[in-house]
């Protein structure tokens, strides 16, 4: 099955290292990253879609980050 997630974080170094543990698990990025300003917290925010391909079927109980 392929799965999909979508990382989000402020744009700080904490945003690039869930994106490379992403990576270094498997995960293969799935087109360009987002830049916006959360107008709410006043601070510039990060986004990246990775996907993987894994053995097993999709259910919604699935907890994406463990796979």
């Amino acid at each position: 099955m392929k799965i999909y997630r979508f990382l989000t974080a402020d744009d700080t170094s904490a945003f690039c290292h869930k994106v490379t543990e992403a990576l270094n698990k498997g995960w293969a990025l799935h087109g360009d990253p987002t830049y916006a300003f959360d107008t709410a917290n006043g601070v510039m925010r990060c986004g990246q879609a990775v996907i993987k391909d894994t053995p097993g079927e999709y259910h919604p109980e699935l907890k994406l980050g463990d796979q």
